[in-house]
């Protein structure tokens, strides 16, 4: 009676729009105390949280990115790309793809990308003669991805609560990040040739002028990541650096963040950090109890007595993650989710990391998706736009985004091939 009626509770409570990280508390304190153990297995669930290492990244990289964020580290981005890339066809439409996710990566925020890169980008694809639709969507959906490029926070997050390597998430993010980009930049390309819109011309001069500007930015990607591969330091250190780095050129060498700015770039960035780990925490407690109780292994023994067939099995669960991407912002989706499919794909024989990619794919494709996507509620107050417009607007995107995470699931050597090149065993 009690059980039935907590469940009914918490499941009101989430319609109602109660915080997410107190309905999963609530959830765990509950399943624990009706099964008469105490609930300081709660707080001690959250102790062992909080002493992996690893945590230490969000935070640092979550810094770096709002540090960039509030620069013009965004506007040299976006010049640097529009000098290499604007000769070809669709080139300012292919630089707005490419700048907007190699910004998501850096900040692990889509709402961020919008903000920064929007004011630049929209007005700038319309006086090229783009239209409206088509401009809109492009922004929206440039804003979403990004997420599984390193030294993306949801791929750190996907692999502390996998135990996978974190480096290894990383190098499995590329190609499939790639392909989801090129397939984008196609479309971009086509809808160019198709409208007729201009080129803007290349100049030796515009790129010298471009990279100079972004002397200071250009190497950061390069130093973290050829750090942690390269073996100079582990991915918590590689963290500390970027932060350390980003601190450095944007307040003494730039000098775009003032000391005001700096400390609303602390205040937002770690209420933003302590909101990813205060639901994490509320998310690992429920998760150990729905574990506890054998939850994952009954619904796996559920849908293998129903599916039988891996490729079947594939099919449902990517449904399943673009329908919990409507609802679930993609950090609950991580710490609420992975932890009870996870078992359930391996009965499959999916790889832990092949798994994340996929995952995270679909939540990629959640940001532009009503009745929850939060890159559409970003964008509509950015741009000042109807949020049915938004959609309307993103849909064309969204098919050929569902049509990369297809091509991801059912090739899982885009997401292993180049672990396996390194001598991985995956």
């Amino acid at each position: 009676m009690i059980g039935t009626l907590g469940i009914i509770s918490i499941v009101v409570s989430l319609l109602l729009g109660a915080p997410i990280f107190c309905v999963f508390g609530a959830a765990a304190l509950l399943g624990w105390y009706i099964d008469g153990t105490s609930i300081s297995v709660v707080g001690t669930d959250i102790f062992r949280l909080s002493s992996n290492f690893v945590l230490v990244t969000i935070p640092m990289f979550t810094y770096a990115g709002y540090l960039l964020g509030e620069s013009r580290a965004p506007g040299r981005l976006v010049k640097l790309s529009r000098a290499f890339l604007g000769l070809m066809p669709g080139g300012l439409a292919v630089v707005s793809i490419v700048a907007c996710s190699l910004f998501t990566a850096l900040t692990g925020a889509s709402g961020i990308t919008i903000a920064a890169l929007g004011s630049l980008l929209l007005p700038a694809l319309l006086h090229d003669k783009y239209s409206e639709n088509f401009s809109l969507g492009l922004v929206t959906t440039g804003g979403s991805l990004g997420l599984l490029f390193a030294p993306s926070v949801p791929l750190i997050i996907y692999g502390v609560i996998t135990e996978t390597p974190v480096s290894d998430m990383f190098v499995a993010g590329a190609i499939p990040g790639l392909l989801m980009l090129l397939i984008l930049c196609a479309f971009s390309i086509f809808i160019a040739k198709r409208d007729n819109i201009p080129r803007s011309p290349f100049k030796w001069k515009a790129l010298g002028e471009a990279l100079w500007e972004a002397k200071w930015e250009i190497p950061l990607p390069f130093v973290v990541l050829g750090g942690i591969y390269g073996g100079f330091f582990a991915v918590s250190e590689a963290a500390a650096v970027a932060a350390f780095w980003v601190l450095i050129v944007e307040t003494l060498i730039n000098r775009e963040i003032s000391l005001s700015l700096h400390k609303k770039v602390i205040l937002e960035s770690m209420v933003m950090v302590g909101g990813i780990l205060i639901i994490m925490a509320a998310a690992l407690a429920s998760t150990n109890y729905f574990i506890d109780i054998d939850l994952p292994m009954m619904i796996f023994d559920f849908i293998q007595g129903t599916v039988s067939d891996k490729f079947l099995f594939l099919i449902l669960l990517n449904c399943f993650l673009f329908v919990l991407g409507m609802f679930l912002d993609i950090f609950s989706a991580i710490f609420v989710v992975v932890p009870l499919i996870l078992p359930i794909a391996q009965g499959y024989g999916i790889n832990n990391v092949h798994l994340g990619i996929i995952f995270l794919a679909n939540m990629q494709i959640g940001y532009l998706t009503p009745p929850l996507g939060i890159g559409l509620f970003i964008s509509s107050y950015r741009f000042n736009k109807g949020i049915l417009k938004i959609t309307t607007a993103c849909l064309p995107f969204v098919i050929m985004l569902i049509a990369s995470v297809l091509m991801i699931t059912y090739w899982p050597d885009l997401s292993l091939y180049l672990l396996r090149i390194m001598g991985k065993n995956y």
